[in-house]
């Protein structure tokens, strides 16, 4: 299969028979083609109730849409870093693939990304009207020609909250927006809260043609800034640190360890005594930002549209808070590489179920495109369907995600496998070991899983397109 769809087949093909033939069995007439609602939620880790990953969070929102439909709690990233993981979900193609595989390379001249055809683009040939406001695309490189509206611009869709404070509230040097503390500020004063607002509105409009309405939600990302009545939902002595293994890297090859360890974060948060403010301040980022998925839930609740909207939400990578011995994405171990996905569709998909198989957000192209009855698309990612209607149907296929050039980890049900570029492994059975504590890579009695779980691997590892560093990860935006 290719990894993307050429531009020139692509539109030579839009009204051919064989394409018409291909058409999913669940097409609508074009005047009940269902509506598209795509929730985004950045750095967003597994702490969240439904999927477990904290026992002090709050979120009954994301908890009552993961319970209104189908929650896959084994979901992956393609890249642990936003720019790759959202160029690949929204083209449909592989870091590996593409040679993408860094925040500052710019997706739109990626030689192999600038001729696919995003999801966005693919709905409005389709018919759709494609609105978009909040993150997307990776602040600087948004893709104005995916959408007919964006909000507050085509250029700029991602509103700029409170203005940070002239000094950390954290006390480390030079920590930049490494940062948490309170604000003393309206909800209504919050870039994501006005990214709700605006999105509530487009739900409240009629339309006269089916809409792919794109919603992106900035926190948890840093700075950890959201009003202070978030920070008191957490009170500091009660909350709860993450497990931690003092010697967990001692069993990790030298690439591991030094990944764990670019940025000093922890040697900073622990010197300088803010592991558990840390905690507090991403806890009620997320709760704040469950409040904003909220209301657009309700939103779309209330509005006509309600029976003829299909709903995905999704985070873009997971998030280390010491676990490992590190902060931030950047890892290939589980607390970067798990975020949420989850699916409803009125009157299609069943409630309340939880699919634990394993499966990756590039997975969401092919299926989106599935439920609303598109015609199908040749892209190296599986259409969820078959697990969407019934999540205990067989799956033998793991996921995969890749961090910068060479370096990928594989992750079937109860394995994950990483192999580094040098050709160092880890390897973790998570029916045993769900921390990721101990490397059993070398262990001769795991020998066929760990081969059967390399043979996912990518055959090739383009060259960084554009040019740049491969070693870089840059959390600027």
């Amino acid at each position: 299969m290719t990894g993307h769809l050429d531009r020139r087949v692509f539109l030579k093909g839009l009204g051919s028979a064989s394409v018409a033939a291909a058409v999913a069995p669940l097409l609508l007439a074009r005047s009940q083609q269902p509506n598209l609602l795509f929730i985004a939620i950045d750095d967003l880790n597994d702490w969240v109730g439904c999927l477990g990953g904290h026992p002090d969070v709050k979120t009954p929102h994301l908890d009552r849409f993961a319970a209104g439909g189908v929650l896959f709690s084994n979901a992956h990233c393609p890249a642990p870093l936003c720019n790759p993981s959202r160029a690949a979900l929204m083209t449909g193609v592989r870091p590996s693939t593409s040679g993408l595989y860094t925040n500052e390379q710019d997706w739109r001249e990626n030689r192999r990304l600038r001729e696919a055809i995003t999801m966005p683009q693919y709905f409005r040939s389709h018919g759709y009207r494609t609105l978009t406001s909040g993150k997307i695309f990776h602040n600087r490189f948004a893709h104005a020609a995916s959408w007919d509206e964006s909000w507050p611009s085509a250029t700029d869709p991602v509103p700029r909250g409170p203005k940070s404070p002239d000094k950390p509230f954290n006390g480390i040097p030079k920590a930049a927006h490494f940062d948490w503390g309170p604000l003393d500020v309206s909800n209504e004063e919050m870039g994501d809260w006005q990214v709700a607002d605006w999105t509530i509105q487009q739900l409240k409009k009629k339309h006269d043609k089916p809409f792919f309405l794109a919603c992106g939600f900035t926190r948890p990302h840093l700075p950890w800034y959201v009003p202070r009545r978030y920070f008191d939902m957490y009170p500091l002595d009660r909350v709860t640190l993450p497990t931690v293994n003092e010697d967990d890297l001692d069993d990790i090859p030298p690439i591991g360890r030094k990944i764990a360890k670019q940025n000093r974060d922890h040697e900073n948060v622990l010197q300088y005594g803010q592991w558990r403010k840390a905690v507090q301040g991403y806890l009620a980022s997320i709760t704040f930002v469950d409040e904003c998925v909220g209301r657009v839930l309700d939103g779309l609740e209330k509005s006509e549209h309600r029976d003829n909207t299909i709903v995905v939400l999704w985070s873009d990578h997971g998030w280390h808070l010491g676990e490992k011995l590190h902060w931030r994405k950047f890892s290939l171990w589980e607390e970067a590489t798990r975020n949420i996905l989850a699916f409803q569709a009125p009157g299609t998909l069943p409630s309340g179920k939880t699919c634990t198989r394993p499966v990756n957000l590039q997975d969401m192209y092919p299926t989106l495109v599935s439920l609303g009855g598109l015609p199908a698309l040749q892209l190296k990612a599986y259409d969820l369907t078959p697990l969407l209607r019934q999540p205990d149907a067989e799956w033998k296929r793991p996921t995969l995600t890749t961090f910068r050039r060479g370096n990928h980890s594989v992750r079937s049900e109860h394995w994950r496998y990483i192999r580094y570029s040098d050709g160092t492994e880890e390897l973790y059975d998570h029916r045993s070991d769900p921390m990721e504590w101990t490397n059993v890579a070398a262990d001769p009695r795991f020998r066929s899983t760990r081969d059967e779980l390399a043979g996912w691997l990518p055959k090739t590892n383009a060259a960084n397109d554009p040019a740049g560093n491969a070693d870089s990860s840059s959390d600027d935006d």
